[in-house]
């Protein structure tokens, strides 16, 4: 139970979530139960390593600009823009007004529509837009925020993998991972994350109380603004199609990092 819990379930986040050479061992529901409630420690290595080559390139003499761009170009990329491809199709699908067969139908198509070049225009400028501001204010609130955003992004597939939420079509990573973790347990680790990223978000202010409490204070609003979008997106999709697909997966990541960051920069 152990094994299954721990590494299987890392190896299920890691191998579906990222590009990292990860070998998952185990299709499973109990696999996909393990790996979608290790889901925020995938986004925790995508933030790192996204935090990571902003942090280098401002070192190396870099404005935020282009920071922020290195730093929202890193996900893309260790994710071979898998979400940023299911982003695009699911505005496609929502976008085009038909039955949910047909907007099915349109989402599995290899091509992307205007509904989805305006969908991912519109969501990359908004998040270099707003790292760049954090990476403006300091190194460390934009680090900080690419970590979180990553991290955020991850749990909100954790929260749609909960019993009650169906999948829309029978195969797919939608299905494998659709209805796979208790309600309670996903808020569990919800609740978990949030307070963690709240203790993240007060390191930039350590030495003053009330800062430092605001500091938490805007990190957790922060986690909880990107999850709130990514339920709303959510239930609007399984309304629309009847469930979620892997591209609904990667909508409500994206959307679910980019409203974080946002949070962040209007806090």
């Amino acid at each position: 139970m152990g094994e299954m819990s721990g590494t299987t379930g890392i190896r299920f986040a890691f191998g579906t979530l990222t590009v990292l050479p990860v070998r998952v061992t185990r299709w499973d529901r109990d696999a996909a139960r393990a790996g979608m409630l290790c889901a925020p420690l995938a986004g925790l290595a995508v933030g790192l390593a996204a935090a990571a080559a902003g942090a280098l390139l401002l070192l190396l003499g870099s404005g935020p600009p282009l920071a922020a761009v290195a730093t929202v170009a890193v996900p893309a990329v260790l994710t071979r823009g898998l979400h940023l491809d299911g982003l695009a199709d699911t505005a496609d699908g929502l976008g085009s007004a038909k039955p949910a067969e047909d907007a099915l139908h349109i989402m599995k198509r290899s091509d992307i529509g205007p509904f989805g070049v305006i969908t991912l225009l519109f969501v990359l400028l908004a998040q270099i837009a707003a790292v760049a501001e954090l990476y403006g204010e300091s190194w460390a609130h934009g680090a900080l925020a690419a970590v979180l955003s990553g991290v955020t992004a991850r749990l909100a597939l954790t929260l749609a993998s909960r019993t009650g939420v169906p999948a829309a079509r029978p195969e797919g990573l939608g299905a494998a991972v659709a209805e796979t973790v208790p309600v309670r347990t996903a808020l569990a680790v919800a609740a978990l994350v949030t307070a963690v990223c709240a203790g993240a978000g007060a390191l930039p202010y350590a030495g003053g109380a009330g800062s430092a409490a605001w500091g938490a204070a805007q990190y957790a609003l922060a986690v909880l603004a990107g999850l709130i979008a990514a339920q709303l997106l959510l239930r609007h999709c399984v309304r629309r199609f009847g469930g979620v697909t892997g591209d609904v997966f990667g909508a409500l990541a994206e959307t679910a990092a980019a409203v974080s960051l946002a949070a962040l920069v209007l806090g």
